[in-house]
């Protein structure tokens, strides 16, 4: 099996965020704990269609959510309810939502199992040299830094998995921060997506995204 499980970050400030005092961590809103057991209930009602019943979709450019993050999910919940990301196929679909309801998702599809796509060989090597040691000429930083070697994440500081995501959705979604047109790597973040991915051609960005594709 090809081992290869949006995103690139930069290391130094990757560094410091996910030292964050775990203390804080448990005392910040979006650090707190969800009901799996409501969430599957409300999945059931408006996820399924696109996300499937556990969160592997089976559909070409949706994300896979289960095993995510529950702070990444609630946040991103969160920012498109709002109005601060683009919800694209997810217009209204979290408009009555309360932030509990959301915690309550986040809770129910990051206690699911995610799956492991096959990357093709194809430019395999090229996304692993960049997932695992960026592009220095091009200041693109590695993947590594934020998302870990295995593309498990960090989730005490908000960074997610990567780990088995469609590539078709990577790719998009390194394209929208390239372009400025997703943006929700502001305030700590710094715009650290926005930075990297701007410095990114299509084949790097098809080849990170194929690696991660298979990368456990």
């Amino acid at each position: 099996m090809v081992r290869s499980r949006t995103i690139i970050g930069i290391g130094a400030l990757c560094a410091v965020v996910g030292a964050v005092d775990a203390s804080a961590a448990e005392n910040d809103d979006e650090a707190r704990p969800g009901d799996a057991a409501a969430g599957r209930v409300l999945a059931s009602k408006t996820c399924i269609a696109c996300h499937g019943e556990d969160g592997n979709t089976l559909l070409p450019g949706y994300p896979h959510i289960a095993g995510q993050s529950a702070r990444y999910l609630f946040r991103q919940m969160q920012l498109m309810r709002d109005g601060d990301r683009d919800p694209g196929v997810m217009v209204g679909q979290l408009d009555n939502m309360t932030d509990q309801d959301l915690r309550d998702m986040a809770a129910f599809y990051a206690s699911q199992a995610g799956k492991i796509g096959q990357a093709s060989r194809e430019g395999l090597e090229d996304g692993e040299a960049i997932y695992r040691g960026g592009i220095l000429a091009k200041q693109v930083a590695a993947c590594t830094a934020c998302h870990a070697p295995d593309g498990s994440g960090n989730a005490l500081a908000g960074f997610p998995s990567l780990s088995g995501q469609p590539a078709a959705y990577v790719e998009e979604q390194l394209k929208a921060y390239r372009e400025g047109q997703r943006r929700t790597d502001t305030g700590d973040y710094e715009g650290m997506m926005r930075q990297t991915a701007a410095n990114m051609t299509d084949g790097e960005i098809a080849a990170v995204a194929n690696y991660v594709l298979g990368l456990h």
